[in-house]
């Protein structure tokens, strides 16, 4: 495995971790809906289901985590959220989307951004 898809699986790891001690459920983990599009997690928090992008990042010397995820990147995890929502046997009432940035140097540092739009 290459080093950026072990920091992502390490970031992904320690967000759900974040997401289950602050009462999210977790749902699903890298839901594949096209080669453009995939959603790290999707989980519930009360009655509203969470569709989440993790980025992670070494350190911030290029910049925030949060500022890799695009127009471009935030439109394709929206046409997964309403493929997935449409093949759902579970009809919920809301929505959204979250962004999580994680840096892990020089100590793991977790910004959670909830109900994203661009």
């Amino acid at each position: 495995m290459s080093f950026n898809k072990e920091k992502g699986k390490l970031g992904e790891d320690i967000a759900c971790k974040y997401l289950e001690d602050n009462g999210y459920k977790i749902l699903e983990r890298n839901k594949t809906f096209s080669r453009f599009c995939e959603i790290d997690i999707i989980a519930l928090l009360k009655n509203t289901l969470v569709f989440v992008e993790v980025k992670t990042r070494k350190n911030d010397n290029f910049g925030s985590p949060l500022e890799a995820i695009t127009k471009s990147k935030y439109n394709h995890i929206k046409q997964g959220l309403l493929l997935y929502l449409n093949n759902c046997n579970i009809k919920y009432s809301s929505y959204q989307i979250d962004a999580i940035g994680i840096t892990l140097e020089p100590t793991p540092q977790i910004k959670h951004l909830q109900n994203v739009s661009i």
